[in-house]
Formats: structure tokens, sequence, C-alpha cells
């Protein structure tokens, strides 16, 4: 007789189903153990690979990758289907723009910027780390356009094509910031946000590259020089960065808005900016003998400068905001004699192309005919030739309408703010009289930090928080814009 066994392996024995049991609880255990803590998705900073480069025969993990299956390491890899976008489209653009390694690289990237500021037309280092970091995301471009601009392309490269833009040049200010990452060019700051608006494309360039089999045509990445002074958006489109492009979008940072709120509106934005100079000329003589002199011009020239202030108050609509400020005026400094000459001259603003182009006619007209009340001959130089005038910034309605949708579906409806029209001026509306554009806000307002000053200003500082979520942002606006583009030009 034989011993009985210490437990039956029945297929009905509870003490099978509990070492099953035991065993699908270990292995669960493992597995959960091998995930990120941050998300469920592989993600390599692929800074921390350029910076170590692979040796002959390296292997990731002993395995033996090719370099296309390397740089497929380098961005996270989304399955989902955004034929119809959804929720959760927005969501995974969002996971990829506030990963960890994703926010740390951004903001280094806004930082070197703002270490090597660059004055219009002479951003060849910033243009440089640009094109260093679309090689090594692998993004495709053209260079040079405008001296130092770049338009690269991501997606199909067939059409449509729509366009985002961020322009590249610092101002000549003298940072009175003292930070780790204080501007080293004595002179110079990026005292208008241009080295956020340049990382946040590049952050933008890098999630839609992790998303590039979804783009359903092209996206045009414009960097830009000389928004500051010289016109640079004007030159970009004379060397073709429109080529082919059907809309483009562009934003910039606020110091009014909190961090991260975005903010626009539909028509009129910005206003169109112009500049004017008038020389007035008579004769000369001694102060004692003007009652027997036929001219005066300092006369003439005070007479056209309280006239000119009658062209907003008493001709404009005063429902249309326009502005007509004389900045300076020179007769000389001799005290007992009488100036052959005297110049004076200011600025003009209005938000419409039609207001803009009567206040132009208008100050020739007053200043030429007060002049010419007081027997002297008047000048007026508007600068055409110099790149200084700026048409006003209207806002496409069905390009805003995307924009807002966007906005709305990524942050939520509190974090989208209808904004107030703004007197300042911006050489992207060069851009809009070609084809549909909407110029938008992302704030950085953060009174703990000190980002409360507005740009131009020395002590000007952003909150980097808005970094990630002005590249999601971007990102979101170009990839729906291919994905719903019939629905947005037959809304």
């Amino acid at each position: 007789m034989t011993n009985p066994p210490l437990f039956s392996l029945s297929t009905n024995s509870p003490i099978l189903f509990l070492l099953i049991l035991v065993v699908c609880m270990i292995i669960s255990k493992f597995s959960a153990s091998a995930k990120s803590p941050d998300h469920d998705f592989s993600y390599f900073d692929e800074s921390t690979l350029a910076t170590t480069p692979l040796k002959p025969g390296s292997k990731f993990k002993n395995q033996s990758y090719t370099p296309a299956q390397i740089k497929s390491l380098l961005v996270p890899n989304f399955d989902k289907d955004c034929t119809f976008w959804s929720r959760d489209c927005s969501e995974e653009i969002m996971k990829i723009a506030k990963s960890p390694e994703n926010i740390k690289w951004i903001k280094s990237v806004r930082r070197r910027i703002h270490e090597n500021p660059e004055l219009a037309f002479e951003e060849v280092q910033t243009s440089r780390l640009i094109r260093r970091e679309l090689e090594e995301l692998g993004i495709r471009y053209l260079f040079p356009l405008a001296k130092t601009g770049i338009r690269a392309l991501l997606g199909t490269g067939n059409p449509p094509f729509v366009a985002i833009r961020a322009d590249m040049d610092a101002l000549p200010i003298q940072e009175g910031v003292e930070w780790e990452h204080k501007s080293k060019n004595a002179g110079k700051m990026h005292a208008c946000g241009h080295d956020a608006h340049v990382a946040m494309l590049v952050g933008a360039a890098k999630i839609l590259k992790a998303r590039e089999k979804h783009l359903k045509g092209t996206v045009v990445l414009v960097f830009q020089p000389a928004e500051e002074a010289g016109n640079g958006a004007k030159k970009m489109i004379e060397e073709g960065v429109l080529e082919n492009v059907e809309a483009i979008f562009a934003l910039h940072v606020s110091h009014l808005l909190p961090t991260a709120v975005i903010g626009s509106r539909s028509g009129p934005l910005l206003a169109g900016c112009g500049f004017f100079k008038a020389v007035i000329t008579g004769q000369t003589g001694p102060a004692r003998n003007i009652l027997h002199r036929p001219t005066d011009t300092v006369l003439a020239a005070s007479a056209a400068v309280i006239s000119l202030q009658g062209i907003v108050s008493r001709e404009s609509n005063p429902l249309d905001s326009q502005v007509v400020s004389v900045t300076f005026m020179n007769s000389g400094n001799d005290t007992d004699e009488m100036p052959f000459r005297v110049e004076f001259g200011g600025t003009l603003r209005a938000f419409t192309n039609t207001s803009f182009h009567q206040l132009l006619k208008r100050i020739e007209e007053v200043i030429v005919g007060q002049a010419r009340v007081y027997r002297c001959s008047a000048t007026v130089d508007f600068f055409k030739n110099a790149d200084t005038i700026y048409p006003p910034m209207v806002n496409d309605e069905k390009m805003y309408e995307h924009v807002k949708r966007v906005a709305v579906d990524l942050l939520g409806p509190t974090n989208f703010r209808v904004v107030e029209q703004v007197m300042g001026s911006e050489d992207f509306s060069f851009y809009s009289e070609v084809i549909p554009a909407t110029f938008f806000f992302i704030g950085i307002k953060n009174e703990t930090l000190g980002s409360v000053h507005s740009p131009h200003s020395p002590l000007f500082v952003i909150d980097e928080n808005a970094l990630a979520v002005g590249a999601a942002t971007h990102a979101a606006i170009a990839e729906r814009y291919l994905n719903d583009r019939s629905m947005i030009i037959d809304s």
C-alpha cells in the first residue's frame, strides 16, 4: 500500500487555484515596477543622447538597433487615431509637452538663447542653435532666408501647408535683472520674449515630430529675424517663406495674462504703426526784427502741431481708435536768432488699413497747409523706404475661431480670454496681408516671480512655466488645422 500524496492536483482542487493566483500576483507586481513613475510611455530626452555619442558596436539594453530605431526612441510613440479629434488627442499632446524631460529641455533652449541676445539680422548664433536642434530631431529645413531666417518642414511634404512663426531678435537694452542666465552681451537683451517664442516653436517641432504620422499635410516652421527693426517678415515673404502656405499662426508672451492663459480676438488686434518727420523752412534773421519779417518757422510749426490734434478728435470715428502724437521738436538753441528751419515728428497708429492711410494723407496735408499759412514751406517724410511702417494686425475670423477651439480643448474654457485691442505693432501683420492669419497671446504674469513688467523694460521677466503650454498650443493648432481643414474653411 502506497502513501497518499500530501495534496491532490486535480483540476477541481482549491489549492491549485490558490497557487495560480499567487503566481499571477507576483508577475503583476514585477510588471508594474517596470513602468515609469511619471507616465506610461517610453520617452528619451534627445539632448541626453546627443551628448553621449554611441561607440561602434554600442547597444541599448543589449539590443542591436538600426539608426532609424534609435531615432524612434527620441520621441514617444502614440497609436491613437486622431482622424476625428477628441479630448484624448489634446491630452496626448499636452502629455508630451509636460513630461519632466521635455520641460527641462525647453527651458534650457530658452536660457541659452537669452544668454546670447542678438539684434535684427544679426541672429547668427540663435539661428545656429535652432538648426542644431532641428537636425537632432531629424527635421529638414531651408537656410538662409532674410540672412538668418529658417524655414523647416514636417509632415507629408504635400498640401495642405500650414505655418507657425517665431521671431528671433533681441533689443538694444541693458538687462537689469540679476539671475543665472542674464544676458552676456552688453547693451543687448531679450526684453520682448523672443527667446521664449523660439523655444516654444522648437518645442512644438519636437511634439509634431513625435506625432508626424498623424499629420494630414505639411507644417512649416518659420524662424524669422528682425521683428523689432527691419521688417523681417516682409523680407521672409519676399524670399518665399509662404510658398504653398495657406494659413499662418504666431504667439507673443503677455505680462497682462496669467501664466499659460491664451488670449486673442477676431478682427483688428494690433495697430498699424508709422512715423513721420516734418521740416518747415522760411527766412532767418534777428528775433528783434520779427515784426518786420514775412516768415516765422517756429509759429508755423507750432500751428501745425496744434492742428494735427484735430485729425483724430474731429475727423475720425470715435469708435475707430487712432493716434497721432508729436514726440519731438527742434529749432536749435540760439536765443537771439529766428531759425530758418524747424523739425518735428512723431508717430501714428490705427487699427484698419483705411484709417491708417487716411492718417498718412491728412498729416501731410495739415503740415504743408499750416506752413503755407505762415508763408513757409514744409516737407513730410514717412520713412517708407526705411521699413518703419507696419500695417494693422487683423486676425482672420475663421483662423481665430480655430485658435480659440484648440485652446479651449487643450487648456479648458477658463484659460482662454478675449483680449482688448493693443496699440502696439508687430510685423506678423505682413503675413496677414497675404494669407489668412491669427496672432494670439500667452500669459506669463506671475507676481511671485516678478513677471509683471511690460515688454521693452530692462526688468522684463517671464514665467517659464508657460513654455511647455505654448509649445503644445502651437503643435495642436498646426496638427488640428491639417486634420480639421475642411471644417475650418467651410465654417
